[in-house]
């Protein structure tokens, strides 16, 4: 889907060896591919594996400007235990947080395996001095965070000033230690595949442990056809790298049924070795009930009243 010019303007001879090529994305094609993924039906054993899987991959988020610390020990306890009434429901992945709400994270989740993300870098604007972003994602580690969700510039990326994003991301990097990083794209307000495919290959290309699509903050965030284009700029890198990178959709994805879409096309474009929560995360605020509840209607044959589970 992705022929093969040469790199954009704006990059430095620095970067170059460093990334696959930039290629120009065939939006006929990426829409009908996405389209043809969503529409694979699976059956009963492998709905029940997928939907397990999607809780598993969840990143169990709250970003408000009301969150307090006892919202967030409401969100730790059902992160570790989701179905209160099923233990063999697993686990989700992590909790997502504000820097400042960081050590009330860290706290509740301890002795589980949830780990505890934070946004930082100016989120969701990503419109800050370079040194006041990496001297917040220093914070938020000393803190206590395992993952750092850092915001592209923008503004730099749509002027033409790659460099600066990726020197950006590269100081970002360092500062994690040995946190991980998931790069938020905010594809909405990049325009074009190009500029996702672009902006994904520069993120990696700068140390990237995770791309991921959106803040959560505007719509238009998560669709199938942009994961698509950057699963498909990870495979790239993989391919000429042998370098794993993974990849979160966030924003919209509400319903199990579009959470097993996601899934079947990580499988058809990554394979196998990308079906775990190393590799793959799935951004929710809506989708762990639904998820949940069509976990109980496999098993039992009975639908749930959403009332049932408690309200993230």
């Amino acid at each position: 889907m992705a022929k093969a010019p040469a790199l954009p303007t704006g990059f430095e001879l620095p970067l170059e060896p460093r990334l696959p090529r930039i290629g120009s994305v065939d939006q006929v094609a990426v829409e009908e591919r996405a389209a043809s993924l969503a529409r694979r039906s699976i059956k009963k054993d492998a709905k029940i594996f997928a939907l397990d899987l999607a809780v598993r991959m969840m990143d169990l988020t709250t970003l408000e400007g009301q969150d307090t610390p006892g919202k967030i020990a409401a969100l730790a306890s059902k992160a570790i235990r989701p179905d209160p009434a099923d233990t063999s429901v697993p686990s989700v992945a992590a909790i997502c947080v504000y820097p400042n709400l960081v050590p009330a994270a860290v706290e509740r989740v301890r002795g589980s395996s949830v780990k505890v993300a934070s946004v930082a870098t100016a989120f969701p604007s990503g419109q800050a001095p370079t040194h006041l972003k990496v001297a917040e994602v220093r914070e938020v580690v000393e803190m206590g965070a395992d993952e750092v969700d850092m915001v592209i510039d923008r503004g730099a990326f749509l002027s033409g000033r790659y460099a600066k994003v990726y020197d950006e991301i590269v100081q970002v990097k360092e500062a994690c230690g040995e946190a991980h990083l998931k790069v938020i794209l905010e594809v909405s307000e990049l325009g074009t595949y190009d500029n996702v495919r672009r902006a994904s290959l520069l993120s990696m290309a700068a140390g990237a442990d995770f791309i991921k699509t959106s803040t959560g903050k505007l719509p238009g965030a998560a669709t199938l056809p942009v994961t698509l284009v950057m699963l498909e700029a990870i495979r790239d890198v993989h391919d000429e790298t042998g370098r794993k990178v993974g990849m979160k959709p966030a924003g919209g994805i509400r319903q199990s049924k579009q959470a097993v879409q996601y899934l079947v096309q990580l499988y058809e474009t990554l394979g196998a070795e990308w079906l775990t929560p190393d590799l793959y995360r799935l951004g929710a605020s809506t989708l762990l009930n639904d998820v949940l509840m069509q976990i109980r209607k496999e098993k039992t044959g009975r639908y749930q009243s959403p009332d049932y589970f408690t309200v993230d």
